[in-house]
């Protein structure tokens, strides 16, 4: 009776432990530095506006994108409807990335992933705020 305890007690902290593991977010831009970004812009779709990042900004949009938590790979983002902040940011290194902000996925380099609602949502209205100061 006591081995049958300690068996499903050890079960049960592995599957908790293995439930962590998978259900645990990734932060893709988490070392991130405005450093890196040579320069960036964001289109806004709707209104299918291309607005240019300024570097003054780009501390500010870093910062946002440190924040950003994705979950599993998800290609269903295809089905929604709203709107999408897409930011292009061009590297130091010479690459290019394609991050866009469509909650509650995150698209990057044109792969979805879902991502935790509050950082893509300060992606979102930051895009929204350039926006509106191009105005």
């Amino acid at each position: 009776m006591k081995k049958k305890v300690i068996i499903a007690a050890v079960a049960i902290v592995c599957a908790v432990a293995a439930g962590l593991f998978v259900f645990r977010g990734q932060r893709p831009y988490r070392d991130l530095k405005a450093s890196h970004v040579v320069s960036a812009a964001v289109r806004l779709s709707p209104p299918d506006q291309t607005i240019p990042i300024a570097e003054a900004d780009m501390e500010e949009l870093v910062s946002y994108l440190n924040e950003v938590v994705i979950y599993n790979e998800d290609q269903s983002y295809t089905e929604y409807a709203g709107q999408a902040a897409i930011f292009t940011l061009q590297m130091a290194d010479g690459t290019r990335e394609e991050i866009a902000a469509y909650n509650p996925f995150v698209v990057i380099n044109g792969t979805g992933y879902r991502t935790k609602y509050e950082p893509c949502e300060k992606l979102n209205r930051y895009a929204n705020k350039l926006l509106n100061r191009a105005k």
